[in-house]
């Protein structure tokens, strides 16, 4: 055998290695049930349980999906893209125990559900927005600097602010794959 044909074996053991050692990280990490907009995904990380948990039980399960909550609903470049970068942060987060026992939403997360909550409950908000001055302390014609969430706190996910606040998998309903 000559040096050629050691470095092509290696060259192609090397490669099949890596592709095998990616669809097991693929599988295990069950990298494709993100591309869906099945809420279970959000609890492929156990520290999402008590938030999964949480809205599981509340009106808006019955209504919305995570990703129709955190993500942009009307154009799909922004809406991968927003996933993708959520998803690498989160997964920094997570490898290296940097999130805390609190999750904090991001300034572009807080964005993108507050535009959710608008579009979702349009006719609230025109609603709110005719009678800011009556029942609001918003200045203007728009719902100011305040988040929905800042009134509503306890929608859609309860009183959970850390990521042990429901004891593990309580009452959580999804299926392992």
């Amino acid at each position: 055998m000559n040096f050629n044909s050691v470095l092509r074996f290696c060259a192609l053991a090397s490669v099949t290695v890596a592709l095998v050692m990616g669809v097991y990280l693929v599988k295990e990490s069950k990298a494709t049930s993100y591309l869906s907009k099945d809420s279970t995904a959000c609890i492929n990380c156990h520290v999402m349980e008590s938030y999964y948990v949480s809205w599981q039980h509340s009106s808006h399960a019955q209504r919305a999906t995570c990703v129709e909550c955190h993500l942009p609903t009307e154009n799909y470049v922004d809406k991968y893209a927003s996933k993708t970068r959520d998803g690498w942060n989160h997964s920094v987060a997570f490898t290296l125990d940097t999130y805390g026992k609190r999750m904090l939403i991001t300034e572009d997360g807080a964005r993108r559900v507050q535009e959710n909550c608008i579009r979702c409950h349009s006719s609230f908000s025109k609603t709110l927005i005719k009678n800011v001055d009556r029942y609001h302390a918003f200045d203007g014609e728009s719902l100011g600097k305040r988040k929905c969430w800042d009134c509503h706190r306890y929608v859609p996910h309860g009183k959970v602010r850390s990521i042990d606040a429901a004891p593990v998998r309580l009452g959580a309903k999804w299926v392992l794959n």
